[in-house]
């Protein structure tokens, strides 16, 4: 187990304010509305995914060998379901019908003549959804439809089917700004793989995020060799602005919300310090708005575990203007969401929090290109399903991507995170999935219930819309904060009150059942009229509860920029927590250090003004401490100064923050704040 439990103060109090700061601010409203269907099958039914009702076939795919004679079909607790022969083998890959089967999952196996295995293959049957996904709903999912079928229209449609048929909202991808823009202004003729995803997805009805890394090698940073690292932001951040403006009037309206760059905190990414990331920020926000003033644009998405550090320094530097949603990647375990978010919700700042990259992956248990996990850890990652988006939203997420939704393994680690398989055809996550959109559809966390003498049980209250009615959903488990191999050993008798009128249950694959007399490790899903439970009130509250994060005074977005550019070889990296990363830039102390800044002017006019440095650690020599600065309108003018941080003394620190603030006129000041730390 990575983390500790979750605090005792677990109240409703908290969590109230956090939502209350969420809605205050839905940058989602200013989207245009799109018309959104009741989503239904391909023609083809791939992977083996059928609506409940639906006659189901099975199709024998190429990788059932020749001698598969006789099949088995068994559900989720492998119960014998069906069973016969395969016939005769076409070269289209033959399909075995099996009639209506109840919602679930299915694995169907394949014997020999000898009655040896012989391969096996998976199918789903979901619940109909009764009414489009709701444009608010959380329950969304990163699919990275561009690169998982990458100039494959068919393919992209059977992606963007698969999740709109499981009660995705918002769906997603990826982009590669080189392919893009291959030489400085010259964009790649439409329609390109990125144009055909889009459009795809959006006829599927789902909204899409998008997001780029990966500079093209005319703009990319320079090491001391002389090599262009295209892992690192951009030198030039014109470059960034002019590259968002562009996607942004490209993609109107298809392209919903876009992240520029992905995890550049950490090393696979770039390894870039705080301001880094704000001045970069703050160039593609701009550049966005110019394309789309309707546009949502996120914060280049942070990874690993938030820290206040990292929130501090988006203070430090007021990036909060520069964001419409403040956007983490999570791959914590999901009991440890509400402590570990805490400076995530900071950094928010009243912004919605989005979660564009959350799991927890286990291990592969066949070769490439399936890398399939065992039976026991297939079921293992459907049970958490459910388990990890009422702990995300709980804990202040308004907007929830399970990653990922293809099949996908990182091979460094051998972990499979896809809901998938390699022909598409379902893990069981899959179909919890399905069982989340559609029970959770538009859900809004109100509360969770305490049971204080089932300290193993947890309660969840949710107003939702599961087949478009409005109704209260109650999202019950039992389990300890341990990690795959010592969960689902545990029960507790159910929590709920039996005068509570329940109108119907569900299994954590959305399958109807009875009112359980126990839960354990599987979500259970309770739906009852609006408000049949009440929020309890804890006998002995805790008496000091975490407060609510308070949103900052207002900040205005200025055209103005300011950037240090320092050389990659003088970062080195922080850990200001375990298991967080984040990198800060390291200078020699006794010895003069040259430092390089530029001042951007993203507006339509020329402006003259001045930089100055208000802030500086004790004991540390800056020259010059002021500027005065003239730039054309989208443009950049550059200036220099001196750094010299004194040997330190017994007990004194090293490190250190330089703010430095810009005055260009009404409307267009400027922040830059940096951390620097001394090398003896």
């Amino acid at each position: 187990m990575r983390h500790g439990l979750l605090a005792a103060g677990y109240l409703s109090v908290c969590l109230c304010g956090w939502r209350a700061m969420a809605s205050a601010a839905d940058p989602e409203s200013r989207l245009p509305a799109i018309a959104r269907q009741v989503p239904v099958p391909l023609a083809e039914h791939p992977g083996n995914i059928y609506l409940e009702g639906e006659a189901v076939s099975v199709r024998v795919g190429s990788e059932i060998p020749p001698a598969a004679t006789t099949w088995i079909l068994y559900d989720a607790e492998r119960q014998r379901v069906a069973a016969g022969e395969v016939g005769v083998r076409a070269a289209d890959s033959p399909a075995i019908s099996i009639g209506a089967l109840p919602v679930g999952w299915y694995r169907m196996e394949f014997f020999d003549a000898d009655g040896q295995p012989a391969g096996w293959t998976t199918a789903a049957v979901l619940g109909r959804l009764a009414a489009p996904t709701p444009l608010d709903s959380p329950i969304c999912v990163d699919a990275a439809v561009a690169w998982f079928a990458r100039d494959d229209v068919a393919e992209q449609a059977r992606h963007a089917s698969l999740a709109a048929l499981a009660g995705v909202n918002w769906i997603r991808d990826r982009m590669t700004w080189r392919e893009m823009e291959p030489q400085r202004g010259q964009f790649a003729d439409p329609p390109t793989n990125y144009d055909r995803a889009a459009q795809v997805q959006c006829e599927a009805g789902l909204r899409v995020l998008q997001v780029f890394h990966l500079t093209p090698p005319w703009a990319g940073d320079q090491t001391l060799d002389g090599r262009r690292i295209t892992a690192r932001f951009p030198r030039d951040l014109r470059d960034m602005f002019r590259f968002c403006r562009e996607m942004a009037r490209r993609f109107h309206g298809q392209v919903h919300a876009w992240e520029p760059w992905n995890e550049a905190n950490v090393d696979t990414f770039g390894g870039h310090t705080v301001d880094e990331m704000c001045s970069l920020q703050k160039a593609a926000y701009l550049g966005f708005k110019a394309g789309d003033p309707q546009v949502i644009v996120g914060w280049n998405a942070y990874a690993t575990i938030p820290t206040m550090h990292h929130a501090q320094g988006l203070a430090d530097n007021q990036a909060g203007a520069y964001y419409d949603t403040y956007n983490i990647h999570s791959y914590d375990w999901h009991h440890g969401y509400l402590p570990l978010w805490e400076p995530a919700r900071q950094a928010a700042g009243g912004k919605p929090l989005w979660v564009t990259e959350a799991d927890r992956g286990l291990p592969c248990a066949t070769p490439a290109p399936w890398q399939d996990q065992s039976p026991e850890h297939e079921l293992h990652k459907a049970r958490y399903i459910a388990q990890a988006y009422a702990c995300s939203l709980s804990a202040g997420c308004q907007r929830h991507f399970q990653f990922v939704l293809g099949n996908y393994a990182e091979d460094a680690h051998r972990t499979q995170f896809g809901l998938l398989r390699q022909d598409l055809t379902p893990r069981p996550a899959y179909v919890a999935l399905a069982a989340v959109g559609r029970l959770l559809a538009g859900a809004k966390f109100e509360t969770i219930w305490r049971c204080t003498d089932q300290p193993d049980a947890h309660v969840y209250l949710f107003n939702a819309w599961p087949d478009g009615v409005n109704r209260q959903v109650i999202v019950l488990w039992a389990e300890r904060p341990v990690d795959w191999s010592d969960r689902n050993q545990v029960q507790t008798p159910w929590p709920l009150p039996e005068q509570l009128q329940i109108e119907q249950v569900y299994d954590y694959l959305g399958r109807p059942i009875e009112r359980p007399h126990a839960i354990g490790g599987s979500a259970v899903f309770a739906v009852c009229a609006p408000g049949a439970l009440s929020p309890r009130t804890p006998p002995d509250p805790d008496p000091d509860p975490d407060p609510a994060p308070v949103p900052p005074p207002p900040e205005v977005a200025s055209p103005f920029v300011l950037q240090i550019q320092m050389p990659s070889s003088l970062r080195v990296m922080i850990q200001p927590i375990e298991w967080s990363q984040g990198y800060e830039y390291q200078v020699p102390v006794g010895q003069e250090v040259p430092l390089v800044f530029f001042g951007y002017n993203f507006s339509d006019q020329a402006a003259a003004g001045t930089v100055e440095v208000e802030q500086l650690p004790d004991g540390w020599t800056l020259e010059p401490m002021r500027w005065s600065l003239e730039t054309d309108a989208m443009d950049r003018c550059r200036f220099e100064a001196r750094l010299v941080l004194p040997a330190a003394t017994a007990g004194q620190s090293l490190a250190g923050v330089i703010r430095m603030r810009g005055d260009f006129g009404a409307g267009k000041k400027c922040v830059l704040a940096f951390a620097v730390h001394g090398k003896k």
